[in-house]
């Protein structure tokens, strides 16, 4: 207590002996001291797993930085991103020196791995996802929100989240998180061809996250226009002289470090939902009022002529109409591909003509989830027949998206919940994945895990618990070999050939996410 109430600003790292990435910061603080020079900026380090009051930052392989002004901490960073870091160090020894010289009260930070069970209670939001999963209501509309790792190691979280409530926003979901850089890198691949993606990868998955899906109090209204306008603009820049009470303007401060993520329209909010949160669930009006109902789900194909002008008014209308989008992917089929899906069909009169229709361009396929979706959604679209569909319903979507000269509808969908079933498993096949749980979490919390990997809609496969030797470690790991921190990661994952224990390797069978 005594070295953290030093005058100035002390950056505290906090790390593990075992971990690559927490010791090689070491030599990055010294830098950073050495370039800096300051009097007021002081350095220390505490070893987690000698610590008992540092208990809750074990077992995870990322320095944590702890920043304190006067005893009080100002400033919580997790990872070893030398940019980032580097430029938190210098606002917040810029901030102290301010309090310091005038005077002055500091903002002071909580950080979960520092407040005691009882107080931790009263500082973490109140949490939105059930067992079985997300739960979206059928009658909002809904969008996926991101509180980047900036603003968190900032400590602006609970007072950005409390911001989000008192605008009338709903969270359904909320999850805080650290994004691995292969998620961080799929989540934005549709930035992939940008100067910055690299930059921007590294940025989101330096820090905790908070991934938040929200929904507004009242009405039914597009919440995603909602969303975008109250964070706005992209660049800071342009939010504080445009947009100067949004919320990019008040804690941003340059173009990726801008402080909350929105997603653009309606799709993209449904295709991030399903990355975060695959195992969400719709709730129908009965099941709100106590009475539980099944939800089901049948898939949506809107053909190529009208797939990509007219998908969000179609997008919207499938909102409006109580669906939830529980996949999305948009795909160009192959000859092949649309011979194996319409089997059924291949002998009909119209088969060529739909056959060319379905290889024309890209076709956007959906997986709907509400109660009753099969029947409903051939209610909605209508009759298969464009000329019937225009003459005995003219409100149906086959017959608002009908195009002039094209004998096939528009749009797509199963006939039966089993047909339902065998079509959203031919856009969306199954996938597999490895998971290992680490000699760490084995022996107190494999209960929990495996628990957990069920609820999230995995299904285990195989399971299969061994002792892992030395050269199998590396030969698993053999990708970071060059790695600074391969010979502890090594070590870490074949200790148990000392301490008895055990690590467990796991395959899981799941649905793709449709992460397109």
């Amino acid at each position: 207590d005594e070295m953290l109430a030093t005058k100035g600003l002390t950056v505290v790292d906090v790390y593990q002996q075992w971990c690559g990435p927490c010791r090689a910061v070491v030599g990055l603080l010294r830098k950073i001291k050495n370039e800096l020079g300051d009097d007021l900026l002081h350095f220390a380090t505490a070893e987690a797993d000698s610590v008992e009051a540092l208990e809750r930052y074990r077992g995870k392989c990322e320095p944590t930085f702890l920043f304190y002004g006067g005893g009080e901490l100002v400033a919580v960073l997790r990872g070893a991103n030398a940019p980032l870091l580097q430029k938190l160090i210098l606002e917040e020894l810029t901030k102290e020196k301010l309090i310091v010289e005038q005077g002055g009260e500091r903002k002071v930070v909580k950080d979960e791995g520092l407040v005691d069970d009882e107080r931790e209670e009263e500082q973490v939001p109140e949490q939105h996802e059930n067992d079985e999963g997300v739960l979206v209501p059928a009658s909002k509309s809904y969008t996926v929100a991101i509180i980047k790792p900036d603003a968190v190691a900032h400590g602006k979280a609970n007072e950005i989240i409390m911001k989000i409530q008192d605008a009338g926003f709903e969270i359904l979901a909320h999850e805080e998180r650290v994004l691995t850089e292969f998620e961080a890198r799929d989540f934005y691949q549709h930035k992939a061809a940008e100067a910055c993606f690299e930059e921007l990868v590294q940025f989101m998955s330096s820090g905790p996250s908070h991934i938040l899906v929200l929904s507004r109090v009242e009405g039914s209204a597009n919440v995603v226009p909602a969303w975008r306008e109250f964070i706005g603009p992209a660049d800071t820049e342009e939010a504080k002289r445009d947009k100067p009470e949004s919320l990019r303007a008040q804690y941003g401060t340059q173009t990726l470090l801008n402080a909350v993520h929105g997603s653009e329209d309606s799709d993209q909010a449904s295709r991030e939902l399903a990355f975060f949160f695959p195992n969400f669930r719709t709730a129908s009006i009965t099941e709100q009022d106590g009475e539980e109902e099944r939800v089901e789900r049948t898939l949506a194909l809107i053909r190529p002529d009208i797939a990509r002008e007219n998908r969000e008014e179609i997008l919207s209308k499938i909102h409006e109409s109580g669906f939830t989008v529980a996949l999305q992917r948009e795909v160009m089929l192959t000859e092949k591909q649309v011979r194996q899906f319409y089997v059924q069909h291949v002998e009909e009169d119209y088969f060529p003509a739909l056959l060319r229709n379905m290889t024309s361009g890209p076709v956007l396929a959906l997986a709907l989830a509400r109660t009753g979706a099969v029947d409903h959604w051939k209610n909605i679209v209508g009759p298969a027949d464009v000329n019937k569909a225009k003459e005995e319903q003219p409100a149906c979507l086959r017959a608002q998206f009908a195009v002039e000269n094209e004998p096939i509808n528009q749009l797509h969908g199963s006939a039966s919940s089993e047909e339902a079933e065998r079509e959203i498993d031919f856009f969306f096949p199954k996938q597999q994945t490895l998971a290992l749980i680490k000699p760490d979490a084995m022996e107190e919390h494999k209960e929990e895990i495996l628990e957990e990997i069920h609820r999230g809609g995995f299904s285990v496969t195989r399971l299969k618990e061994l002792v892992l030797s030395r050269e199998m470690a590396e030969e698993f790991y053999k990708e970071h070999r060059d790695k600074p921190f391969f010979g502890q990661l090594v070590e870490f994952m074949c200790r148990l050939r000392q301490v008895a224990r055990k690590s467990i390797s796991i395959s899981f069978l799941f649905h793709c996410t449709s992460r397109f």
